[in-house]
């Protein structure tokens, strides 16, 4: 039996297939459907499945040219973001920002619009200029940035074919140092939240919420070199807040050990070894989880973090940890961040499904109505109130009924979102 990489999905494939080649890709796109493509299996959902073929992609082969235009490097195949770094490492180049896992393909979190953390920093999505698909009718087909499709086929659900190639922005190579504060204070984190995720390059608050007082831990990731100025600021603010800088490296679910993480305590280090939360070499996170999460408007934020600390005693005993993060907003059709900055509340639960399913509900009604999910991720929201909540849903539904009329990348996710 085949499963995701949390183990709380078998797959219902009749058959997984491994194509070495952009001709065996279309080979097996003109035998019968339908088909959904498999990456890294970081979906805790059925969004990559299907009764009929799964097509993965961890053979496809990989290529990374950095001549292809200034500032933009191409990359063929499905890498993962962790194997992808330092090959950019070696050419001198690196990306604006990474996930907390490197553990997942480039592909597969652009498709699903997954971030890491920054006010001033988009989804790893708004890092593409450009990419290439196999459509479900087994036809190539190349989007650019500016070209009328391009905002809508970026995050694209797997439902428009199997994406072959993708052109990302890059910029020069840069250094970053992490630090970790424990125990900031919840009231003087929501009285001033702007001031909290402002505090270094990609900031990430952690809670399991046990306490409705204090969070866990505040990350502070920090690009180099970092002026006096901003120091100071940063130690009014983590003063204000009574934190305190930790003298030991921390994993983000307390009690665990930080081996799987990478360095903190300030040591500055290259970008891709200090952005995300683990390490390459280690199973990420807890390894034996489900996670949900939830993209509030900037603007709603704090109410949003009221109404989870509200629940704090429902949500305690099934989670492992919270973390709250902020990405920037962009144009991208089905972006949690479309048109607005957004505050993530992400939650790794405990992998017992019958009781976070039952308990999501009150979550989503308590979380302001502008929410969206993370499309990878647990949630209960019914398919016509998340299409409500994205302005371009119906220009996406057209987009993918031209990509593929005969619907052979269908599955029952979509069904249930009505496309």
């Amino acid at each position: 039996m085949e499963r995701n990489w949390a183990g709380n999905l078998t797959y219902r494939a009749q058959r997984i297939v491994h194509p070495s080649s952009l001709e065996e890709l279309q080979e097996v796109l003109a035998g019968d459907g339908p088909f959904r493509v498999l990456g890294t299996r970081h979906s805790f959902n059925d969004l990559a499945d299907t009764e009929g073929t799964l097509i993965a992609t961890d053979r496809l082969p990989v290529d990374v040219d950095a001549s292809s235009a200034p500032g933009a490097v191409r990359l063929t195949g499905a890498p993962r973001y962790g194997d992808l770094a330092p090959i950019l490492q070696q050419k001198g180049l690196a990306l604006a920002n990474l996930a907390s896992l490197p553990h997942i393909s480039v592909p597969g979190a652009v498709g699903t619009g997954t971030h890491g953390s920054g006010d001033g920093i988009g989804s790893l999505a708004t890092a593409v200029r450009g990419i290439g698909f196999i459509t479900p009718n087994g036809e190539s087909r190349t989007l650019v940035r500016g070209d009328a499709d391009f905002a809508g086929a970026i995050v694209h659900l797997g439902a428009l074919g199997v994406v072959t190639g993708l052109e990302l922005d890059v910029e020069p190579t840069y250094d970053v140092a992490q630090t970790v504060y424990e125990a900031p204070a919840w009231d003087a984190i929501l009285a001033d939240l702007d001031a909290v995720t402002s505090l270094g390059t990609s900031v990430s608050i952690f809670t399991r919420w046990s306490r409705t007082d204090v969070a866990d831990q505040l990350w502070v990731k920090q690009r180099l070199p970092f002026d006096a100025d901003a120091a100071e600021r940063r130690r009014t603010v983590v003063e204000r807040l009574g934190a305190h800088a930790a003298t030991q490296a921390r994993h983000p679910i307390i009690g665990l050990p930080a081996d799987a993480c990478t360095e903190q305590l300030g040591a500055p280090g290259p970008w891709f070894e200090r952005l995300p939360h683990f390490r390459l070499e280690f199973t990420p996170s807890a390894g034996e989880e489900l996670q949900s999460e939830y993209l509030v408007p900037r603007a709603d934020a704090v109410a949003a973090l009221e109404a989870v600390r509200g629940l704090a005693d429902r949500i305690a005993p099934l989670l492992q940890v919270c973390e709250v993060r902020t990405v920037r907003g962009d144009d991208l059709w089905l972006s949690g961040a479309y048109g607005t900055e957004v505050v993530g509340l992400h939650f790794t639960w405990v992998r017992d499904e019958p009781a976070v399913t039952a308990l999501l509900p009150s979550i989503e009604a308590a979380l302001p109505a502008t929410t969206r999910p993370h499309w990878g991720k647990v949630f209960t929201l019914p398919g016509d109130e998340v299409r409500r909540r994205y302005p371009r849903w119906d220009d996406f539904a057209a987009l993918r009924a031209r990509f593929d009329p005969e619907g052979r990348f269908r599955n029952a996710y979509l069904a249930r979102l009505g496309l």
